[in-house]
């Protein structure tokens, strides 16, 4: 027996074998749990199969959150297959690539719409769909950045959809306790992952947290899933509304120690 043995989960927004979500899932099931994947595109489909297979998971279900009640379908095509579910990890996040660079000043009204619909508002959806098959009580769990509390160079509207979803979770946390469903969220360190390369100079920021970090490295993917995987654990039975950092303790630091 292991901590998610006997625990049915479901993972949203693995985009491939270096997301963090696929991070969680890969710790997840070692640690014995069951999992069902979403794929937004047939594309992405092909893609995510493979590691699917490789977790011995049977279950991809469509998912665009970029449309209205996609997350009600998808958790209604997962009622075909379980009757509850025991987590649902979001990992999702979207905004143009052409306004992640320079100021934060010269966003626009309809990307800003779109990057908090989809970063932020979307983890907010996929509780309301998720809900109805969590009677014994749950977890939900979602990913951030240090970004939403502080400025990060180029990240820009992201950091304002981060700090609008780390928000939602606190709310969350609070509407749903009494249905001891659990909701928290991972505020990961730099990553070379498909999302972190979409901002620019994303190779600065890794190096100087890498650098200044008290740790003296970023997480890998696989760090970051255990203590996904501690947050989705009954070991976790206690916790909710918090957002978890996982970045080598880079957040604690204000002025970085002297080389000398």
């Amino acid at each position: 027996m292991t901590i998610l043995s006997g625990k049915r989960g479901l993972i949203v927004g693995v985009a491939n074998e270096r997301s963090a979500a696929w991070g969680i899932a890969k710790k997840a099931s070692d640690l014995g749990a069951e999992l069902a994947f979403t794929y937004q595109i047939p594309a992405f489909e092909k893609r995510i199969a493979p590691l699917a297979e490789s977790v011995k998971s049977e279950i991809m279900i469509p998912c665009d959150l970029s449309e209205e009640a996609s997350a009600k379908k998808a958790m209604e095509q997962l009622s075909t297959h379980w009757s509850e579910v025991d987590f649902v990890v979001h990992a999702v996040g979207f905004s143009d690539k052409q306004e992640l660079s320079g100021a934060y000043f010269n966003t626009s009204r309809q990307n800003f719409r779109q990057t908090m619909l989809i970063s932020a508002f979307s983890f907010t959806e996929l509780a309301q769909a998720s809900a109805p098959m969590m009677p014994n009580g749950s977890s939900l769990l979602t990913l951030s950045y240090l970004g939403s509390v502080r400025t990060t160079p180029n990240y820009n509207v992201m950091g304002v959809a981060k700090a609008a979803l780390e928000a939602s979770v606190r709310y969350l946390a609070v509407d749903l306790g009494g249905r001891n469903i659990r909701v928290n969220g991972l505020s990961a360190g730099p990553m070379k992952t498909l999302a972190g390369a979409a901002i620019s100079g994303s190779r600065s920021i890794f190096r100087h947290s890498e650098k200044n970090a008290p740790l003296g490295r970023n997480p890998d993917i696989f760090e970051v899933g255990g203590a996904g995987c501690y947050l989705i654990s009954d070991l976790a039975s206690g916790v909710t509304g918090e957002i978890h950092y996982v970045d080598g303790g880079f957040n604690n630091v204000g002025v970085p120690p002297s080389d000398v």
